[in-house]
């Protein structure tokens, strides 16, 4: 009987504190300021898996607050030059940029580790440092020099490492190539002769089919099929040694970010964490398919690099850390960092690798 009685109270109880949330709520919400932000993304809306995260970013916030706060998303070069937005944000001029450490490491060459690893880790690893060793911190020490602090917020699996007009038999052909390549990865290629320059997504194709450049890499096929480079270059490389997964992050201006009410502080980071687990796995989920749309369908080759090639680029990569680490003091931080974190994931990670035979 008086466990019946209690648990008849603990019943009451539960249900007059939900309805006094439910009638709390409201009044809370219409407490919550309204807030204007301005958002440039570094990637076209039309661009899959790196555009249209941002505008469901920018959903989620206004959901979240009964449009109370809202983050709007810009296109590329709708406020400043993709390229300027973090200049842009660090001044005030807009609140927040959609894009990736990568497109900073013209300032800090070490940025390029927050968002991609020549022969680096896949997901799990990589968030792994990010969250967990140090690889976030580091990240914020250099962003907080510019009064900007940032979130990831949107995640790709490993990509393609080049588009080429001609099938590639030896590494020498690379000598004096021009060609389009990101990141850490493209002092890779620099080493072993490729001229390489970083342009933005949408100057890619323009420049391609001009001969401004004579290869390219961009992203995973389901992106790179709507940029239309099989229309230029059939020759299509595997695999994406220089960037087995790619972070991004909505980058903000830190005074801006720090006048907001704690709560919409919180819902910047869960809407931008689970853009990242969503991003991931849609972009996991279409890449087979446009492969085989560009190999059915356009004639496209799909080429792997022999493992004597893959080993050649991975010496390169070696090198370029110890001669990027002895020139700058940040970059050996970082690096080491990085370096000695995979060192301790190596037993777990040897320990798990399977190579399944009875998928052929």
């Amino acid at each position: 009987m008086i466990a019946n009685r209690n648990a008849k109270w603990a019943v009451a109880a539960l249900t007059a504190s939900v309805g006094l949330a439910l009638a709390v709520a409201p009044a809370q919400a219409q407490q919550l300021p309204r807030v204007n932000w301005k958002m440039q993304s570094a990637f076209g809306s039309n661009l899959p898996h790196l555009g249209p995260p941002g505008q469901r970013f920018e959903k989620d916030i206004a959901e979240m607050t009964d449009g109370r706060f809202v983050i709007k998303f810009h296109e590329p070069g709708a406020l400043v030059p993709t390229l300027e937005c973090f200049d842009a944000a660090s001044k005030g001029s807009v609140d927040a940029c959609w894009t990736t450490p990568g497109f900073h490491a013209g300032k800090y060459p070490a940025l390029a580790f927050f968002t991609t690893v020549p022969f680096g880790p896949q997901f799990g690893e990589f968030f792994a440092w990010k969250l967990f060793g140090n690889g976030n911190k580091l990240e914020q020490e250099i962003y907080a020099k510019h009064d900007l602090i940032s979130f990831d917020a949107y995640a790709i699996g490993p990509e393609t490492s080049g588009w080429f007009r001609r099938e590639i038999t030896s590494l020498d052909q690379l000598k004096g190539l021009k060609m389009r390549f990101f990141g850490l990865g493209a002092k890779v290629m620099q080493k072993l002769g490729v001229s390489t320059q970083l342009l933005a997504p949408a100057d890619i194709f323009p420049a391609l089919e001009r001969g401004v450049i004579d290869a390219t890499e961009f992203s995973m096929p389901a992106m790179d099929i709507k940029q239309g480079f099989h229309q230029v270059a059939k020759f299509n490389y595997f695999p994406g040694w220089h960037q087995q997964i790619s972070v991004n992050h909505i980058l903000m201006n830190r005074k801006a970010f720090n006048a907001l009410p704690k709560s919409y502080k919180k819902m910047i980071e869960m809407a931008a964490g689970h853009q990242v687990m969503y991003n991931y796995a849609e972009s996991e989920s279409t890449n087979f398919g446009a492969m085989d749309e560009m190999v059915k369908k356009h004639g496209v080759q799909i080429r792997r690099w022999p493992d004597d090639q893959i080993a050649a680029f991975e010496k390169a990569w070696m090198e370029v850390i110890k001669e990027e680490s002895a020139k700058d003091p940040l970059f050996k931080r970082i690096s080491d960092d990085f370096l000695a974190f995979r060192a301790k994931y190596k037993i777990w990670g040897d320990a798990q690798a399977v190579k399944p035979t009875y998928l052929k």
